[in-house]
């Protein structure tokens, strides 16, 4: 094989498609199954499947700031990777994002540089301009399915104050609208679907799922394959000319350590001899943190007991025969993106709607009808960490989050958790909701109350990012090229490359990471940078 890709999530489905399609012999080693799921390819089929194998459920180390809970973060361990299993939310976040990351010594990924590929990776069944593309592989669609609860929402965001806008991710973010999704007629658009399958067509594209890649072969400082567990049987499989960690931001890092590269001390720690000393691999975790603003209904709004047997039987067939009803809805049907202290600059916090009652698992469940509005700082402060917990393949890492540590991301918290209750509390949602609050509650005014809520209710919105940051100083993991520094044939291409946290969804930039990638690797002239 010329390249061996450890991942086939969103970005490393677009980086082996494309290769592979170029004329490269690559294999892909997933440690989940196939996509075969049939829930994987319906729309509102993610939401039965957080709770299965189809993810990885993290523990989180105990967060000082969420009152000593250890919530879960989940992220997909199935060909597609999260994109097979997320609420396919198409958003790429704000421009000043990746000029960011220039400024910060990431040479060649700021917003210019970037949106070609964007646009590259887009087939939008309705926007085509400078900031969209219609042909490319990853089916980019509206909604076919929006529930009257969400559409009074966007009102109810207008009425406060918030304007409506029809894309997300065009000129400007600000605003309230309704969500694009990776769907392409009336089914999931995964990156599996829309780069793998096109790509095994060509014969030059291997796949082997259930694979649990144990530590990265080398010859000298030169990366030549990868050794895996697959049925219990120790395999290795060679690269002639690279090797590509696409694990994600929690499971790159790990691997980068337990094959001897990383932090000093913590390899020391665990008695792994160290191939290369690198002291930012696992350091620089950011994620985003949500908590919930909930009215519940007066009545049957919503989806409020359409997963009930006998409404799953009628749903499925109104899907199967007509392509429509709640099945084809994403369930996280619209966002509002706004700047909690100037209404007019860049957007710092967003918020999803969800037009049921929607908390973490480790909440009590409320088995009513609902509206939840769930705001989190776009741009966190805080950062964390990925630690081995052992020098055992098999065991999950040490996840450390360290949500809220920086004063600014609680400042922040406040302000969009009660312009949500402000939202929730306008005509438009009135019709449909109780007049008292049910979360937080009218009791709960005052800024101490309300730290002390988000502390208890505080939840991953599943964005890690950033373990093997890019960047040009010392603590960079890998080089604007994404080769880990020190170390030949041996790149990065995933979310935790991220210098910090795009201002939304994570998904579509990890494609668009992919796409970059791919020309990168192939030693191809970037695509012009775009005038947008």
């Amino acid at each position: 094989m010329d390249y061996v890709i450890v991942g086939g999530g969103s970005a490393g489905s677009a980086l082996a498609g494309r290769l592979a399609q170029s004329g490269a012999k690559v294999l892909v080693l997933e440690s989940g199954p196939k996509d075969w799921h049939p829930l994987i390819h319906i729309p509102a089929g993610f939401v039965k499947l957080l709770d299965s194998k189809l993810l990885y459920h993290y523990q989180t180390e105990r967060q000082d700031a969420l009152n000593g809970r250890a919530p879960i973060m989940p992220q997909g361990n199935v060909l597609g990777g999260g994109s097979s299993v997320n609420a396919a939310i198409y958003i790429r976040g704000q421009r000043s994002d990746y000029d960011g990351w220039a400024q910060a010594g990431a040479a060649g990924w700021s917003y210019r540089d970037v949106l070609p590929y964007f646009r590259r990776a887009e087939g939008n069944d309705r926007l085509s301009d400078a900031w969209h593309g219609t042909e490319g592989p990853l089916g980019v669609s509206d909604l076919r399915q929006i529930t009257d609860l969400t559409r009074a929402f966007v009102r109810s965001a207008q009425e406060a104050g918030i304007p409506f806008t029809p894309d997300f991710n065009g000129a400007r973010q600000r605003g309230v609208g309704f969500n694009q999704t990776t769907t392409r007629n009336g089914r999931r658009c995964s990156a599996a679907v829309a780069y793998l399958r096109p790509a095994l067509k060509t014969g030059n594209l291997e796949i082997r799922t259930g694979c649990l890649v144990t530590r990265i072969l080398f010859e000298g400082d030169r990366a030549v394959g990868v050794e895996y567990v697959r049925g219990g049987r120790i395999e290795q499989a060679r690269a002639a000319q690279e090797v590509i960690l696409s694990a994600g931001a929690v499971q790159s890092p790990k691997l980068l350590m337990l094959s001897g590269i990383g932090p000093e001390a913590e390899l020391q720690r665990h008695g792994i001899a160290m191939q290369h000393r690198l002291e930012g691999v696992g350091q620089n975790l950011q994620d985003h943190l949500e908590f919930p603003a909930i009215r519940l209904c007066t009545g049957r709004h919503g989806y409020f007991g359409e997963d009930s047997f006998l409404r799953s039987i009628k749903n499925g067939l109104q899907y199967l025969l007509f392509k429509s009803g709640p099945v084809m809805s994403n369930v996280t049907e619209a966002c509002a993106f706004v700047n909690v202290d100037d209404p007019e600059a860049e957007p710092n916090v967003q918020m999803h709607f969800v037009p049921i009652v929607f908390m973490d698992g480790d909440q009590a469940p409320v088995k009513k009808a609902g509206a939840t509005i769930n705001p989190c700082v776009l741009r966190p402060e805080s950062r964390g960490e990925i630690r081995l917990r052992s020098a055992d393949p098999a065991a999950h890492p040490v996840v450390d989050p360290r949500y809220l540590s920086a004063p600014e991301d609680m400042r922040l918290s406040v302000k969009g958790l009660n312009m949500a209750r402000h939202i929730l509390a306008q005509p438009a949602l009135s019709r449909f909701v109780e007049p008292t609050e049910a979360f937080p509650g009218a009791a709960l005014q005052d800024e101490a109350a309300l730290q002390a809520y988000i502390r208890a209710r505080g939840k991953t919105v599943y964005h890690p990012v950033g373990t093997c940051r890019m960047g040009s100083d010392d603590m960079a993991v890998v080089d604007p090229e994404l080769r880990v520094r020190g170390i030949r044939n041996l790149r990065v291409v995933d979310n935790s490359i991220m210098p910090t946290l795009i201002s939304g969804n994570t998904n579509a930039t990890a494609i668009m990471i992919g796409e970059k990638a791919s020309d990168i690797v192939r030693g191809m002239t970037p695509l012009p940078p775009s005038n947008a």
